[in-house]
């Protein structure tokens, strides 16, 4: 099998966790670039990664490499949708972390380029490739706890930390935007239709005014009847939590947690056991994972298992909820037109 050629654009947090494993841990691909505006963050991760990459301070430059087969976007949000983009015409298969996009203009572009140019596309919505969410997915496909009537996803934080720089509407599009996916993941053929939100400063009431929500709850309704909640906070100061449960008419299913590891313990006070404190810990597999699947569809044509379409519905969700949140009326979530 050929190696596929990989540029990495984003050389932050999150970006030099994809870059190891790009380079490390996946026989079928080699990363071959990185580019980061930022100066010496390409370089400084090619060197600790100890590999011969390329490295470009304009993405641009990257994309526009004839040996880059393949992107992996990883900057900050607001730049995702221009990259994406730029990457589809120049005929690279597209890896990028959520969210893909964040107007429905262009996710609209994006849905209508992929198409166009009959790109391989896969957006980060972890979840689907963590192996609880995933079984889970696959018993509520097969009917096996009947009709969803009821579900439930939260996402919280341990600790809230750059407050003061995180966007407007962060707890929507970068965070809560996982469990919106995740619920339609969870509720298979069933699209969203309605969302109302409670949301406020709780961990950070200063900086309420400034427009950063640290804490919501999103109850939606979808199309088959099932009634939903998505909610988060940005400090949960017992551990990296991530859950979902799924109640149906002839059961109920649950997926995801808190525990560093199976080890429970028991002793003179009680029963315990650790928690993960990063999300890098907590998900790891899935954060391999995703990869994976990734370069193994972009070399065996497999169907992409987060699809560009996928994050322009869960889009939808989170600009009804920053709606909602707005007007403090439910929101109607109409379905997303074609182009």
């Amino acid at each position: 099998m050929n190696t596929l050629n990989i540029g990495l654009i984003g050389a932050g947090r999150m970006g030099a966790f994809h870059g190891e494993t790009i380079a490390q841990r996946l026989p079928g691909a080699q990363l071959y670039a990185v580019a980061d505006p930022v100066p010496n963050a390409a370089e400084q991760l090619v060197h600790t990664l100890n590999t011969t990459a390329k490295v470009y301070t304009d993405p641009m430059e990257l994309i526009k490499d004839p040996e880059v087969e393949a992107v992996v976007i990883v900057s900050p949000a607001k730049t995702h949708a221009a990259n994406v983009l730029a990457a589809i015409r120049h005929g690279k298969a597209v890896f990028c972390e959520k969210p893909m996009a964040i107007t429905m203009e262009e996710a609209d572009e994006i849905v209508q380029a992929a198409d166009e140019h009959q790109t391989f596309l896969q957006v980060g919505f972890n979840r689907r490739f963590e192996k609880g969410f995933r079984a889970a997915h696959r018993e509520i496909a097969e009917g096996r706890i009947g009709t969803p009537q009821l579900l439930k996803s939260n996402t919280r934080d341990p600790e809230l930390q750059g407050a003061e720089s995180k966007p407007q509407w962060t707890i929507f599009l970068e965070t809560l935007i996982h469990d919106f996916d995740a619920l339609r993941y969870l509720n298979p053929g069933a699209q969203p239709v309605e969302v109302y939100v409670a949301a406020d400063a709780l961990v950070r009431p200063d900086l309420k005014e400034s427009g950063l929500l640290d804490t919501a709850v999103a109850t939606i309704k979808f199309d088959n009847g099932a009634i939903a909640t998505a909610e988060a906070s940005f400090q949960a100061v017992y551990g990296y939590d991530v859950r979902a449960e799924v109640f149906g008419s002839e059961g109920m299913i649950t997926a995801g947690g808190i525990r560093e590891s199976s080890m429970t313990r028991y002793n003179k006070d009680g029963v315990s056991y650790d928690t993960s404190r990063y999300d890098q810990h907590l998900l790891f597999e899935a954060y391999v994972e995703e990869l994976r699947a990734f370069v193994d569809g972009v070399v065996h044509k497999h169907p992409s298992y987060a699809t560009a379409e996928d994050a322009r519905w869960a889009l939808k969700i989170a600009l009804a909820c920053i709606e909602s949140v707005q007007t403090n009326q439910p929101v109607q979530i109409p379905k997303p037109a074609l182009v």
